[in-house]
C-alpha cells in the first residue's frame, strides 16, 4: 500500500530493479534525468506527480485511487 513519497519510492525502486533496469537505462527510455529518478526513488516528497505517474505507468504499474473501507 502507498502511503507517503517513500513507499510510492520503494515501489519504483523495486519494480525498476525487478525488470533488471539501471536508473540510467530508465532515464534514457523515458526522457527524465537520473536525479529526478532518483529523487523519486529516495522519497522526495517534491517531485512532479505528473512525471511520476507518466514514470509508474512506464514501469507496468497501474495508480488508482479507491476510497478505505470498501465504500
Amino acid at each position: 500500500m502507498i502511503t507517503d513519497a517513500g513507499s510510492f519510492g520503494k515501489a519504483i525502486r523495486d519494480r525498476r530493479k525487478h525488470l533488471g533496469y539501471t536508473q540510467a537505462f530508465l532515464s534514457e527510455v523515458s526522457g527524465f534525468s537520473v536525479s529526478f529518478i532518483s529523487d523519486l526513488e529516495n522519497g522526495k516528497s517534491t517531485v512532479e506527480l505528473g512525471k511520476a505517474i507518466c514514470l509508474a505507468n512506464l514501469l507496468g504499474l497501474d495508480c488508482s485511487l479507491t476510497p478505505r473501507g470498501g465504500s
